[in-house]
């Protein structure tokens, strides 16, 4: 029998337009989502990203409902073939666009992925500074307005619709349908698509990287939970704040304000408000 939260998620995952996977793991876009996922090439490169329309709604979080709006979201936690572009600068080599002025991530001196994996695993240990960095530089490569999902915005999108802990009703005994985790990781991170999607159709909200939010608070927080977390570390709802911990071996004086020298499973997915102007500007965009 199915639990009505599941039941729930796969009529939101039919009206959404969630394509199926195959034994592959992520699936490419099939016709009849056309509508609700949009594939966007970054300007000047080969490197595209899909991102899914999700529908208006609302969240209950800390004691308070909140209204969320419609927004376009990044399908997978940000992949390093889209970040390494911001960081080494391989759109702009002869500095032609607004782009290359903005900052720009200091080189790391320890390779960035940890040994895990580069070409489609999830791009981890940035700050949220250098999360919010990569935004507003993608935000004037391609005219929209990109930014991170706030706390409660995340905690609606990874739930598409399930009020259990976890999305597609799974529990903490079957949450390796859908995440890597403690349990099934082998302490690494892994390419991004590979488990099954929620209702909305995102990858890997549990699990994997964890993902940076925006907050009111001073001190920054991720959430969703990574590779090396316990089940129940892992929920809609899982919260880590930064410690100073996480870059207590970064030699520099001051600290580097875009790696985390000992944190090898934050990363982070991005949003677009998906109001009538950035949809038509998504449109424009389209990588057929």
């Amino acid at each position: 029998m199915f639990s009505a939260g599941c039941v729930l998620s796969l009529l939101m995952a039919w009206f959404c337009g969630s394509p199926l996977l195959d034994q592959s793991g992520y699936s490419p876009v099939e016709p009849d989502v056309a509508s609700s996922v949009i594939k966007v090439r970054v300007p000047g490169t080969a490197v595209p990203f899909e991102l899914v329309r999700t529908p208006v709604g609302a969240v209950e979080f800390e004691d308070a409902e909140h209204q969320i709006g419609s927004l376009f979201v990044l399908r997978t936690e940000l992949t390093w073939d889209l970040y390494d572009i911001y960081v080494y600068e391989l759109d702009e080599p002869d500095g032609s666009s607004p782009a290359d002025a903005v900052s720009r991530p200091s080189k790391p001196y320890v390779p960035p992925d940890r040994g895990f994996g580069h070409d489609g695993y999830p791009a981890i240990g940035m700050t949220r500074g250098a999360a919010e960095g990569f935004c507003e530089w993608l935000s004037l490569k391609t005219g929209l307005s990109v930014r991170l999902p706030t706390q409660p915005e995340w905690v609606y999108l990874a739930r598409a619709g399930d009020l259990t802990p976890y999305c597609c009703g799974v529990t903490a005994d079957t949450l390796g349908e859908v995440a890597w985790f403690l349990e099934n990781s082998e302490h690494t991170t892994h390419p991004v698509g590979l488990k099954k999607p929620n209702g909305f159709g995102l990858f890997d909200i549990h699990g994997n990287a964890a993902e940076w939010v925006m907050t009111d608070t001073r001190r920054p927080i991720a959430m969703g939970g990574g590779y090396r977390d316990a089940a129940d570390a892992s929920t809609t709802t899982s919260a880590q704040r930064q410690m100073s911990n996480w870059n207590q071996s970064d030699p520099q004086i001051p600290k580097s304000r875009w790696w985390l020298a000992d944190c090898s499973w934050v990363g982070f997915r991005f949003v677009v408000d998906a109001t009538d102007e950035q949809t038509r500007k998504l449109e424009e965009l389209r990588d057929e």
